[in-house]
């Protein structure tokens, strides 16, 4: 999100967001924000929301969140993501800005149609003089490495919270301040030679006149005439676009495209003007502006715009204007009809669409017209068959309070799959269908006859184990060079009420590094080795059918060049091999050593496939090794024929 507070500071906010694909027409566009601060609905869902229910096809998100950008893949979304601002220093760097475009750029790229890649946020208005030194070279790195990954018609730009002084009756004589014009000249001629959109948010809301919220709004009210160009204006949008052309004109850089990053108007604050009403006229007017060419000052000129925001967001702090931006509730009902909806309706089911997840694979799933009565009786009977029921307790990844039948589904499913796919398994006198439609979301996956068995073992932590014991086991084992990322804060399997969880990864990971002997399980007492799957939909716990990590690598030849070896690196990150560890914060991430960092996406791509002679050969730059190349703080995993 943007850390700006909109509703006390009056100066324009410059946020950049997503416009149309590469190579499309060059039209003007409606887009949308996505904001996450609330209790929202999971990606997954709200993806499919905006897709089938709702007009915007662009939509911008406020970092590279790898699971919203799960979400958004396949779904034909125009998408733009954030670098952080911590992370500006070190993008200067080329190698670093690679890396970074490697682990969260490459591994989507096949399937979502990226526009725009955000350098930082805000950051002239952070007073950081060292992010404010470091943003222009930064944003040029990124912008090398875009093209080095042939991923050159991604266009990097930079969202800026952007005080200049306008002039509202005389929008020609707008200017750059000129203690910010020498910053602004730099950023760009940085646009012009990267031919990238130079982008900032009107917001009328704050400029406006509060006698004449009319004017604001594109209600009924005086036109205001420029007194040097003699244009006219009837509403303050339109001025306020002239103002900015007219400051860019004014150093040179007249040429240089626009695009509105945000632009909206609050529900709710301290005064009358913050209504439902006068934000559903401000915003339908916007979209209106979006299918015009031009204003006064550029009549041929095409902008894109993008609404501030999606959903209301009730996690913000600070004022009750803070949290009203939103065009919808976040169940997906709308707070005022403003035209985007397909057909009226408001919220979809979560069964209504399939994930765009493709399988092959059937399930079994409740029947539409089953009773809760009917639904909960086979619940209760599948859980007393030795299915596992706890994904749909309380607290567990797929449960769902308020649906019925998605908890029955699943452990249907799970019975259904367990008996070997067969008809009758799916019958449940009669209120089960097996399908073909992936009913899983983007938290419950739900396991088809494709899913790869796992017959193994896993070593997890007793029920009756206590945190403290937990907590000492996780600090022995991160101690003894396992990898503990995953379960970090922003880690895949990091869950911070689940003790056990975090527990039981690392000593199931210490378990398949000592080739799952019994011992390696004990841990004083409070470690058992089971045959039931401990994994989750988004955290995967190997198992004993894993390969035995006493014998192999794939690491880069010590001949190899930085070229080749650089080519690996993007390669493999474009293949879906997770690549964050070797980013820039990453756990094995060595900013001296590209043979470090290649070598482990060599070796993560090598055990993908199996651990194939022909998967460590990259053009003659790998070799298979029996010296195991982890260090004490990034372990890479071995293979050997299982045992």
């Amino acid at each position: 999100m943007a850390k700006t507070t909109r509703c006390s500071t009056l100066p324009f906010l410059l946020i950049v967001a997503p416009v149309i694909f590469q190579l499309l027409a060059v039209t003007s566009a409606i887009g949308i924000n996505y904001g996450t601060l609330g209790k929202l609905q999971p990606p997954q869902k709200v993806v499919d929301f905006i897709r089938t229910k709702t007009n915007f096809d662009s939509v911008k998100i406020y970092d590279a969140n790898p699971n919203i950008l799960r979400a958004l893949a396949g779904s034909e979304i125009n998408v733009t993501i954030m670098v952080p601002n911590g992370n500006i220093p070190a993008m200067v760097n080329v190698a670093n800005a690679r890396q970074w475009v490697a682990a969260n750029v490459l591994p989507f790229h096949k399937q979502i149609k990226f526009k725009y890649l955000c350098v930082g946020n805000e950051i002239f208005a952070s007073n950081d003089n060292n992010l404010i030194s470091n943003l222009v070279p930064a944003m040029q790195s990124l912008n090398k490495a875009l093209k080095a990954s042939g991923l050159e018609y991604i266009k990097v730009t930079t969202p800026h919270a952007y005080n200049i002084s306008l002039n509202h009756n005389a929008p020609s004589q707008s200017r750059f301040r000129e203690d910010v014009k020498e910053f602004f000249t730099k950023i760009l001629e940085f646009h012009r030679q990267a031919k990238s959109p130079f982008m900032f948010n009107p917001y009328p809301y704050f400029t406006m006149d509060r006698n004449n919220v009319n004017y604001a709004i594109f209600g009924p009210a005086n036109e205001v005439t420029d007194t040097n160009t003699k244009h006219t204006y009837n509403n303050l949008f339109d001025a306020m676009m002239d103002a900015m052309y007219s400051a860019m004109k004014a150093i040179g850089y007249g040429d240089v495209d626009m695009a509105i990053g945000e632009t909206g108007w609050p529900t709710a604050c301290d005064a009358p003007r913050c209504s439902p009403q006068n934000a559903a006229q401000y915003n339908r007017n916007i979209i209106k502006r979006a299918n015009v060419i031009g204003t006064p000052l550029m009549p041929n000129r095409h902008v894109d715009i993008f609404i501030f925001a999606l959903f209301k967001e009730d996690g913000k702090p600070g004022p009750t204007c803070e949290r009203n931006w939103g065009i919808f509730k976040p169940d997906f009902t709308p707070i005022y009809d403003v035209g985007v909806l397909k057909g009226g309706r408001s919220s979809p089911s979560p069964w209504s669409s399939p994930s765009p997840r493709s399988s092959n694979g059937k399930w079994c799933m409740a029947k539409q017209e089953a009773t809760d009565e009917q639904l909960q009786a086979n619940i209760d009977w599948v859980c007393s068959q030795g299915i596992d029921c706890k994904p749909i307790s309380l607290n567990g990844v797929c449960f769902d309070n308020n649906n019925m039948k998605s908890r029955a589904s699943y452990v249907m499913n799970a019975y259904y799959q367990s008996n070997k796919r067969t008809d009758d398994a799916c019958n449940f006198s009669g209120t089960g269908m097996v399908t073909t439609s992936n009913p899983s979301t983007s938290t419950c996956n739900i396991p088809t006859e494709d899913t790869p068995s796992t017959s193994g073992k896993w070593c997890m932590a007793k029920e009756e184990a206590t945190d403290e014991q937990l907590q000492a086991n996780i600090d022995w084992v991160c101690s003894n060079g396992i990898d503990c990322n995953p379960i970090s804060p922003g880690g895949i399997c990091f869950d911070n009420n689940n003790m056990k969880s975090r527990s039981t990864f690392v000593m199931n990971a210490y378990y398949v590094s000592k080739g799952y002997t019994e011992d390696a399980c004990d841990f004083k007492g409070s470690g058992i080795v089971t045959t039931t799957n401990p994994s989750t939909s988004t955290c995967t716990i190997p198992s004993g059918d894993a390969q035995s990590t006493s014998g192999k690598w794939c690491m880069a030849k010590e001949e190899a060049t930085d070229e080749q070896l650089q080519a690996n690196l993007d390669w493999v990150c474009s293949q879906g091999i997770d690549c964050k560890p070797i980013s820039p914060g990453g756990i094995c991430f060595d900013n001296k050593k590209m043979w470090t960092r290649s070598s482990y996406v060599m070796n993560a791509y090598y055990e993908s496939k199996g651990y194939t002679e022909d998967a460590c050969d990259f053009k003659g730059s790998g070799i298979v090794s029996t010296i195991n190349p982890s260090t004490p703080t990034c372990t890479f995993s071995s293979g050997a024929p299982a045992t």
